[in-house]
């Protein structure tokens, strides 16, 4: 390649990068445009000609097969904008500088930003340096022509295409069910299982109304396919119907004998982050470009088709639509509230129940006091009955007349719209009359008249849409032989217990548009409007049904009658004064005794009293002797005390002075009602018990059992097992003196074993600790695994036999690599040249943070602090005052790291 300009190729660009952009604008032409992509990775060779390092050429390719519409879609054209704002490069290289965008406004920002950090644009033309004026201009007209040549090719390849559409020639894939033949026209598919599936999808609509009444019918039964694409392409497979596609053929014009191009339009979108997005949208059926009805055999006809569209809005229940759907709620989706205007929902309870009910509105928070929820069946057979009587041979009569009035009064209406479309029609006409006798060599003429036709044509579409709007605006009228065989055994019909609760809807809103549940303040009735299609409207009274408590509430008559004779009588003449009454319960069940002390105890109505003269109830007994109720139970039911229970089951007590001194007396040789005092204390002269030293201190019993457990105290134990304590003022002083300093009474030297149960040379696990320099915890941990002999003395205390062959054992066992018992800040120091390098174990960095050494382990684990393993086995922490830090924030924040500081009570009990 002769490049022209190369004077302009400065030292200052030549230490910068040259980076070579490469770009296909598809797949397609990566494949089979080989040569052009060759040449594109021929220009790092030029690179290096003109004076560039082979290591200073950055290839750019991530761009092979995508289109340079949108920068933002291309990442190598993202990479190249950001390196050469860092000022990284100092020329860019390409076959032509179209190649690098095909949008003004990414290929003038790329030229700004070269003209900034003064980059090289280079091609097959020459150098162009971005802070000359002259290059700048010739490279934005480049750029200008670049873009325009995507309209103009896009304008050629779409106006072709819609030629041949308007012919109907334009071939594109059809749907399952259609095929090319040889002569190149669509025709059904000739294979007869095809050809089922696909009638019977539309038979399936016709009698479920629904494209999910479509798919029910399709259970278990396999539906055709065809491929378009991949390894598949044009076979036939066979799989399940879904809803998705049972949309597809429903929606689909084809299947109605129709040519349709142009239903669905691409748009694109501009995202928050600048991104382009590309959709498809499917445009309504008045915005299709070309139409072509009868073009080919059809599975239905486009009447039946343009009927579908419309059911299928109407099932589409996220545009509001309501339509019938399963369930015995007749009036579902056309039930209204009259008090706050909005849909009633439809619930369905147990038993085959369903009810009306404000729940949106409550949901919301905008439900009103008339707000009523009531159940479906009552609403539903009034609006039942009062369709069937309306639909009688005369109320039909009467009916017809007024929808012959009705439709009348809409072509009266809308007649100026067709005398509007007949003028347009006649003006189009004679426009391209005139159009049509002008000679085509007279353009001056043809241009005025072509013009003038292109009007008279536009006022012709907008009057036939003006008269469809005015058609579409009318409400549907019932069909008139419809409405006559309707009518004929319409009761017959809606009782049939075969005909389904789908159907006897769509029976009833073919007249009745919607139902409403007026306001009405009395909770036992109600009353609902019903408008007609036709537009008149009915009011009914109803009475609800009574609620379940309603129902179940005892008689008035029964409940003054028990009112009555309960006080005076007992309940078992209340159970025949009812029966003879000929009074039920309000479920119609006779009364019985449970029956009638369910009704006293509900509406608070005294029964007779069971208690004689001379007796009195448990609870008077127990107030009278000052004991609990309990212990009176007990004696009756021990045959301590007489009482006799009456058939209420109470207990009821014969009470004269000589049953309380009875009862008196076994309270005085009860030890449980009257506890007995204990022996006193056997205290010699100068001893007091923990009860009386705690009461002169002024602490808790615990602090002095706490003292003299822990052999600070002096006390004994008398033969009752009571402590004494021998008390004068200098064992006084002490005990106030470890009550104003708890800290001291803290051990301080390991404990060593008592002097009458301990053997020679035996010692404690805190003596073997203390000798080793560890912790109780390791001496334990080595008795566990058998390392070391120990024994229980009887006082429960652990015996060690100690000696100098022991001692050397033990050390080895804990010397050991990888020991895990735990260990003591002096032992298993780690090495001198570890020390020597800064470094500490776990233990020391316990120590000096005052922590415990298992949150420097936690921090370790977590990866918050750094450590580092030696090869047997021990942790050093290189100890810096970064380190050290970020310990102290670490120890700070988190509770559980700190040493707990119990708060003693006095003298250190806990």
């Amino acid at each position: 390649m002769i490049v022209n300009g190369t004077s302009k190729i400065t030292a200052s660009h030549r230490s910068r990068t040259a980076a070579i952009y490469l770009r296909q604008s598809t797949l397609v032409q990566v494949r089979d445009n080989t040569e052009s992509t060759l040449r594109q990775y021929a220009l790092g060779d030029e690179a290096v000609a003109l004076g560039w390092d082979r290591e200073d050429v950055m290839v750019i390719d991530a761009d092979l097969g995508v289109s340079g519409k949108f920068g933002q879609a291309r990442e190598g054209f993202r990479d190249l904008v950001a390196k050469v704002c860092l000022g990284e490069v100092g020329a860019i290289f390409g076959l032509e500088v179209s190649r690098l965008a095909r949008s003004s406004a990414d290929f003038a920002r790329l030229l700004e930003l070269a003209r900034l950090t003064d980059a090289l644009l280079i091609d097959a033309d020459g150098v162009y340096d971005l802070t000359n004026i002259n290059d700048r201009l010739l490279l934005g007209l480049k750029g200008s022509m670049s873009e325009a040549e995507l309209h103009i090719l896009s304008g050629r390849l779409q106006g072709a295409k819609r030629a041949a559409a308007e012919r109907g020639e334009l071939r594109f894939p059809l749907p399952v069910g259609y095929v090319y033949d040889d002569e190149g026209e669509c025709v059904i598919d000739p294979d007869a299982e095809v050809q089922a599936a696909i009638r019977d999808v539309f038979a399936a609509f016709a009698a479920g109304g629904s494209a999910f009444q479509v798919v029910a019918a399709f259970v278990g039964r396999r539906f055709p396919l065809r491929a378009y694409g991949g390894a598949w392409a044009g076979q036939l497979r066979w799989g399940k119907l879904t809803h998705s596609r049972a949309l597809g053929v429903l929606r689909n014009p084809c299947y109605a004998g129709a040519y349709v191009y142009g239903r669905y339009s691409t748009r694109r979108r501009v995202q928050p982050d600048g991104t382009v997005r590309t959709g498809i949208k499917l445009l309504p059926r008045e915005q299709w470009p070309i139409v072509l009805p009868d073009h080919h055999e059809g599975y239905w006809t486009w009447a039946e088709y343009v009927a579908a569209e419309a059911k299928l809005k109407a099932n589409c229940t996220h545009d509001r639509a309501r339509p019938a759907r399963e369930g015995l709620a007749l009036c579902q989706g056309i039930m209204f509230c009259g008090s706050c205007g909005r849909p009633m929902t439809t619930r369905y309870h147990r038993h085959g129940q369903a009810a009306y009910g404000c729940s949106s509105s409550r949901a919301d928070h905008e439900a009103t006091p008339t707000c009523r929820s009531i159940r479906a069946d009552v609403v539903d057979d009034a609006v039942a009955g009062l369709l069937l009587s309306t639909l009688s041979p005369g109320q039909v009569e009467r009916a017809l007349a007024t929808a012959d009035e009705v439709s009348g009064r809409h072509a009266r209406s809308h007649r100026a719209a067709e005398l509007a479309v007949e003028r347009a029609q006649y003006d189009a006409d004679r426009a391209e009359r005139a159009f049509s006798a002008v000679e085509p060599e007279n353009r001056m003429v043809a241009r005025t008249l072509e013009a003038r036709w292109e009007a008279r044509l536009a006022a012709l579409d907008q009057a036939r849409a003006a008269l469809a709007a005015a058609r579409e605006a009318r409400p549907a009228l019932p069909d008139r032989t419809a409405l006559q065989a309707l009518a004929a055994d319409l009761p017959g019909l809606w009782h049939d217990p075969d005909t389904k609760d789908r159907d006897r809807k769509r029976l009833l809103r073919t007249l009745i548009a919607d139902v409403t549940l007026l306001p009405e303040q009395a909770r036992a009735r109600a009353r609902i409007g019903v408008r007609w299609h036709t537009g008149a409207t009915d009011e009914l009274a109803l009475t609800r049904p009574a609620t379940s408590p309603e129902v179940r509430r005892t008689p008035a008559a029964a409940r003054e009658l028990i009112a009555t004779l309960r006080p005076e009588h007992s309940d078992e003449q209340v159970v025949v004064a009812l029966a003879e009454a000929g009074l039920t319960t309000g479920t119609g069940r006779r009364y019985d005794v449970a029956a009638v002390k369910w009704v006293g105890h509900t509406y608070k109505i005294p029964a007779r009293s069971p208690f004689r003269d001379d007796e009195i109830n448990v609870n008077r007994a127990a107030q009278i002797l000052g004991i609990t109720a309990n212990a009176v139970y007990y004696w009756l039911t021990h045959d301590r005390l007489t009482g006799r229970k009456d058939s209420s089951g109470r207990w009821c007590i014969p009470w004269n002075p000589q049953v309380e001194a009875a009862c008196r007396e076994q309270i005085g040789a009860s030890g449980h009602l009257t506890p007995r005092p204990g022996p006193p204390a056997q205290a010699r002269p100068g001893e007091v018990t923990v009860q009386q030293a705690a009461a002169r201190l002024g602490v808790v019993e615990h602090a002095l059992y706490y003292w003299i457990r822990c052999r600070r105290l002096p006390a004994r134990k008398d033969p009752s097992g009571r402590w004494c304590i021998p008390w004068n003022p200098q064992v006084e002083a002490g005990c106030r003196d470890w009550i104003t300093h708890p800290e001291q009474f803290a051990p301080t030297g390991p404990r060593p074993l008592p002097v009458d149960s301990a053997r020679d040379g035996e010692i404690s696990i805190p003596q073997a600790a203390a000798r080793l320099g560890v912790l109780d915890a390791a001496v334990r941990y080595q008795i566990r695994v058998g390392h070391l002999c120990a024994h229980r003395t009887p006082a429960g205390r652990i015996a060690i036999p100690w000696n100098d062959e022991v001692e050397a054992a033990l050390r080895a066992h804990l010397a050991r690599r990888g020991h895990p018992g735990p260990t003591g800040l002096g032992s298993h120091a780690l090495p001198q040249e570890t020390q020597a390098r800064g470094e500490l174990s776990v233990q020391q960095v316990a120590a000096r943070l005052g922590v415990r050494q298992g949150a420097v382990y936690y921090w370790i684990a977590r990866g918050r602090l750094d450590a580092v393993r030696a090869d047997d086995g021990r942790l050093s922490i290189p100890w810096t005052s970064d380190n050290e830090a970020i310990c102290l924030q670490l120890a700070a924040r988190t509770v559980k790291s700190h040493v707990k500081t119990t708060a003693l009570t006095a003298g250190g009990a806990v």
